[in-house]
């Protein structure tokens, strides 16, 4: 799909243990600041009980979940914008991704020094906050220098544009993102081009020690404190758990390790979907005796575009789907109980493919 969730933080926060307990890649951990000079790729199985119940239905070779790419940028910290700590790369990095993960250090650990002196995940927030949204602010008064000289220049475009930027400008110094600017939705399209960085949506995540992984602590009532109003979910993981969690390679261990920490699943698990809802993602699912598969589509896709990311093939020569939905196809119990009761649909070229829809493609090239 190419879209791409990137971890972020400062230095020393947890970010790397996070992304090695949910990627297929491994980076390098330690307790230095600035140890890394280049951020890690990895994809990400995201996990769907879905899957499962539909292969006690449908006998299957194999089951296949769907992924999503996830980033883990290296530490940001006072005056990455400016180049501080091999900052301007990883801002770059940054403006690469479709979402961000923000990570909180919310635990004391004297092993561990905090980079700013002191555990505060509000300052930390701040801090990282004010870096992204002074590299905004320098690339909406660049492109307003240049607006400002095609409107001198009667260019009424322009002349729209400009008054537009000045209304993020003012946003971003008052210390506040660009995605919650007051402009039109319809006005949005003057910044699409700048890729900015606090224009992306974002999901907060408060990395606890594990006597805090189910109840938080006095640090994450601070950070649900300093994001009301800022419409972004937050969650509450214990990294170092997670970790011990993600080297266990039993299933039934990881049950009884789970159920000692007072958890129900790991946080991995709803790290993962939550970040995949982030970036406005969706499911559908194809269903057969050789496989099942979960399939990424971006939400408000067609039946052909979503043919599209099977294979370029089927969306090119799409004749039509046969849709049926995952809550029917479990409820009754198969696809050929969803052809009596008429819950198999047969949908053309602008049907809108839901979440947890099953599809089987018509095509011909």
């Amino acid at each position: 799909m190419g879209l791409k969730c990137g971890i972020i933080g400062l230095t020393n926060i947890g970010k790397t243990t996070l992304y090695n307990c949910i990627s297929n890649t491994r980076a390098e951990i330690t307790d230095f600041a600035y140890s890394s000079g280049k951020s890690n790729m990895g994809m990400v199985n995201v996990p769907d009980a879905r899957l499962e119940k539909l292969e006690s239905i449908q006998e299957t070779q194999k089951l296949i979940p769907t992924s999503m790419e996830v980033f883990d940028i290296p530490g940001l910290a006072k005056g990455a914008s400016k180049g501080e700590g091999m900052g301007n790369s990883f801002l770059s990095d940054i403006r690469n991704t479709d979402a961000l993960i923000h990570v909180l250090r919310c635990f004391d650990d004297n092993k561990l020094p905090h980079i700013e002196g002191s555990v505060d995940p509000v300052r930390d927030k701040e801090i990282v906050d004010f870096e992204l949204q002074l590299r905004d602010l320098e690339s909406v008064e660049k492109k307003m220098e240049k607006l400002a000289k095609m409107a001198r220049a009667g260019d009424k475009e322009a002349k729209k544009a400009h008054e537009v930027l000045a209304k993020y400008k003012a946003h971003l110094e008052d210390f506040q993102p660009v995605r919650t600017a007051p402009v039109d939705a319809a006005d949005k399209y003057y910044i699409e081009d700048l890729a900015l960085l606090t224009a992306k949506p974002v999901m907060y995540v408060c990395n606890v020690d594990e006597a805090s992984a189910v109840k938080g602590n006095k640090y994450v009532e601070d950070v649900k404190l300093a994001i009301e109003g800022e419409d972004a979910e937050m969650l509450v993981i214990a990294g170092g758990l997670e970790a011990e969690i993600s080297e266990l390679e039993e299933e039934a261990d990881r049950i009884e390790f789970l159920e000692e920490a007072g958890l129900s699943e790991p946080g991995m698990h709803k790290l993962i979907r939550a970040a995949y809802k982030l970036l406005r993602l969706n499911t559908f699912f194809t269903v057969g005796p050789k496989e099942i598969r979960a399939w990424t589509m971006k939400e408000g896709m067609t039946a052909p575009e979503a043919a599209g990311v099977i294979h370029s093939d089927l969306e090119r020569g799409f004749i039509r789907a046969e849709v049926m939905h995952y809550d029917d196809f479990i409820e009754l119990g198969g696809e050929q109980a969803c052809k009596d009761k008429g819950k198999l649909h047969i949908e053309g070229k602008n049907y809108i493919v839901k979440d947890g829809d099953i599809l089987h493609i018509r095509f011909n090239v």
